[in-house]
């Protein structure tokens, strides 16, 4: 099982919406069968089935072992992953778009490049694990304390003075067997409820 995989498909990210299907990936982190589930979900073993084919289906399950169970065949199942992310890709013609309207201080600018990130990765590692080869990346995470609105904004600009001489630097548009990466830094206040929000 993998920690988590990307949903590219229209058709698997609604499956997964569906409350129940939602409940019943929740409940497939450990494999189980329909029998178990409908106990855990108060449902019958004929509907719970319904769901599983529908994300089996759609690759958000697998089998991982068939069982006899008196005159039946139990099927127990798992998701392929502990967690998931409808990436944009899933809605098609009404994705956004970080080439409209780019202002580098807008918060819905900041929301449309996350969601071509998220596509971007959601795609690179789908080619990466067709392929089995390994995916570089890297990321930073991190909370930062300002004293002040005018403290945050100086921050900011010298982060990006800071992040284009390292571009300058390394950025070589004539090695032939270069490859291009894509690099995002973003800015923006915590959402833990913990901790203030101001400035």
């Amino acid at each position: 099982m993998l920690d988590v995989i990307a949903i590219e498909d229209a058709d698997a990210a609604i499956a997964s919406l569906d409350p129940i299907r939602s409940r019943l990936l929740a409940e497939l982190v450990e494999p189980n069968s329909a029998s178990t589930l409908g106990v855990i979900l108060g449902l019958p073993r004929q509907k719970v089935n319904y769901h599983l084919r529908t994300l089996e289906d759609r690759g958000l399950i697998e089998l991982v072992e068939e069982r006899k169970k008196g005159n039946m065949l139990e099927r127990v199942m798992r998701a392929t992953a502990a967690s998931y992310v409808i990436t944009p890709a899933a809605l098609a013609a009404v994705r956004p778009d970080p080439s409209r309207s780019p202002d580098r201080l807008s918060a819905r600018w900041l929301l449309t490049l996350a969601a071509r990130l998220v596509q971007d990765v959601g795609e690179l590692i789908t080619g990466a694990t067709r392929a089995s080869k390994p995916l570089a990346t890297f990321a930073l995470d991190g909370e930062i304390r300002f004293a002040s609105a005018s403290d945050r904004a100086a921050f900011a600009e010298e982060l990006s003075s800071a992040t284009m001489a390292l571009v300058s630097r390394y950025h070589d548009e004539s090695a032939p067997r270069g490859r291009d990466y894509r690099l995002v830094v973003a800015l923006h206040p915590s959402t833990d409820p913990h901790r203030t929000t101001e400035g």
